[in-house]
């Protein structure tokens, strides 16, 4: 094992991938969504693709089977085992602003998951910042499109110790921010801990 951390609502992870190894992510208590970015190594430059991943596989949602296509069309990892069945790639990742715009002028100053984001790359020796912030994967995470091509934030689909495993198809750099959101109900206005687990 390469890693095996438990990761409380509100903090994250940024943790080096070897070709080959095993990712598992659990949601502990059923759920919670886990906002994840992949950067292939030692080339950051090259990243994980919403629009490339949604393309290769012909549908939105995640789940097992799926290949995470990198901004080059590589498959970055593949989903081996899925005990959730889908997951967004969509919704993207909160922040000080889209709470304000989404909820309430008051909600700006709660802590969102594009500021973990930021704490974590924040003097990271792979020289990542603000501009490497993409679209980014939510595990566990449940946002419907309506029939008029909207977005919705909707209860979860998840429940305790549903997992996600995937296999890394190359080098690559994990980025985790447990979302610690409470205003909409992915998570039941309870964000709560996930398991990040890593075998070579």
């Amino acid at each position: 094992m390469i890693l095996d951390r438990v990761i409380p609502a509100g903090d994250g992870i940024l943790h080096p991938l070897p070709a080959g190894c095993r990712l598992r992510i659990t949601d502990l208590e059923g759920n919670q969504a886990v906002d994840t970015l992949f950067f292939a190594l030692p080339d950051t430059a090259e990243r994980y693709d919403a629009c490339a991943t949604i393309q290769a596989q012909r549908r939105l949602y995640l789940t097992t089977g799926t290949r995470l296509m990198s901004s080059r069309g590589r498959a970055m990892l593949t989903i081996t085992e899925d005990t959730c069945g889908r997951h967004d790639t969509l919704g993207g990742a909160c922040a000080c602003e889209t709470n304000q715009v989404r909820y309430d002028l008051g909600k700006r100053h709660m802590h969102a998951c594009r500021e973990t984001f930021l704490l974590l790359l924040a003097g990271a020796p792979h020289g990542l910042g603000k501009r490497d912030l993409g679209h980014n994967i939510n595990f566990f995470m449940n946002v419907p499109v309506t029939p008029a091509g909207e977005l919705t934030f909707a209860d979860g689909v998840s429940g305790p110790g549903r997992h996600v495993e995937m296999r890394a198809e190359i080098d690559c750099l994990l980025l985790i921010s447990n979302c610690p959101q409470l205003n909409n109900p992915c998570n039941g206005w309870n964000p709560t801990p996930v398991r990040v687990q890593a075998w070579a």
